[in-house]
């Protein structure tokens, strides 16, 4: 599960980046920004080396800016969402947030060595919903399927699922929320997230 992750996260980082990046469609955005993250972990020593407070401050710059917490955070929290107040549908999304940036800052030093390719992307005049398609690749290993599932925003297009080798960010921890949900609620389900992102959580 960590592996998958770790995983899903760093295709979350890669399609986030610089602020530059947000007029362009969605190919370019990834093509454009995937060299510059993935410079950053494979040259940075500190990162490879575990250092957690810069890990979470290039999850912060790289993460955020592309990234839909709120369509993932409906999506993955299913009856949760539904049910919330709008206060919790807050919190939902400010704990599921600050979740997968500690994950991925937790995964950085995995990632040496790798590369990305991205597929072309046909899309329809006038889409604003779209796939850009990916494999991750390391020497010795099989490519890794990467697809990025991204919608056209006021603010540019941002990413709101990601599937590596056919498990679904979204679907993965649509499962573990609801199984939550029905024992102790939508406070139960914020009570563990809130757990997980404790200082003593990072795993």
């Amino acid at each position: 599960m960590r592996i998958l992750t770790a995983a899903l996260l760093l295709a979350l980082a890669t399609a986030g980046g610089i602020a530059a990046a947000q007029g362009q469609g969605p190919e370019q955005l990834v093509r454009t920004v995937t060299n510059d993250v993935l410079e950053s972990i494979h040259s940075d020593k500190a990162l490879q080396a575990g250092d957690k407070r810069k890990a979470l401050a290039l999850a912060e710059r790289k993460l955020l800016p592309h990234v839909d917490f709120r369509a993932a955070t409906r999506l993955a929290a299913g009856r949760a969402w539904r049910e919330a107040t709008s206060e919790q549908k807050t919190e939902l999304v400010r704990q599921f947030r600050s979740m997968l940036v500690r994950i991925y800052s937790n995964a950085i030093d995995s990632y040496r060595g790798q590369t990305m390719r991205v597929q072309p992307v046909h899309m329809a005049p006038g889409a604003t919903e779209v796939t850009v398609r990916n494999e991750y690749l390391k020497p010795g290993a099989q490519p890794v399927a990467v697809d990025y599932a991204m919608h056209k925003t006021a603010q540019g297009w941002k990413i709101y699922d990601i599937t590596v080798a056919g498990v679904s960010l979204v679907v993965t921890y649509r499962q573990q929320f609801e199984e939550i949900v029905r024992k102790s609620g939508v406070k139960g389900l914020i009570s563990r997230m809130a757990q997980r992102n404790s200082p003593a959580s990072l795993d």
